[in-house]
């Protein structure tokens, strides 16, 4: 019976130091990522370069474009920190019904040419997250 008791201790040990180890890695997730984001758009047409403000896991219209941005992060070990943002795109004027997205990939605040939105109307670049 004591035996039984010392492990039944360890065991409740061992959960209690998994339960505040996830929390700590858990709450670092959360400080390092970002609530929203904003991006710029220019419309190549008109010339006209315009701000949106994304919410994470929201998506929003902007003409004919529904944007959703689905994580935001900024690198915490540089000097001069990297801002990236996972976005997806639809052109709502799109009919190819093979590709759902115009774009549906990372971006770079600092090399928006790394991964470029390449669309006939509008540039699409990040800015920065918001916490």
């Amino acid at each position: 019976k004591i035996y039984f008791m010392e492990r039944l201790k360890i065991f409740f040990l061992i959960i209690l130091c998994n339960i505040y180890v996830y929390s700590i890695s858990v709450s670092e997730e959360n400080i390092k990522n970002g609530n929203s984001l904003e991006i710029k758009i220019l419309d190549k047409v008109n010339s006209k370069n315009s701000s949106l403000l994304l919410k994470i896991g929201e998506e929003k219209k902007f003409q004919n474009l529904m944007i959703k941005a689905l994580r935001c992060n900024n690198s915490k070990f540089d000097d001069t920190p990297e801002v990236t943002a996972y976005l997806q795109v639809k052109d709502l004027n799109f009919v190819d019904k093979d590709k759902v997205f115009v774009f549906n990939d990372w971006t770079f605040a600092s090399s928006p040419s790394l991964k470029p939105f390449d669309h006939p109307v509008y540039d699409i670049w990040l800015t920065k997250c918001i916490y």
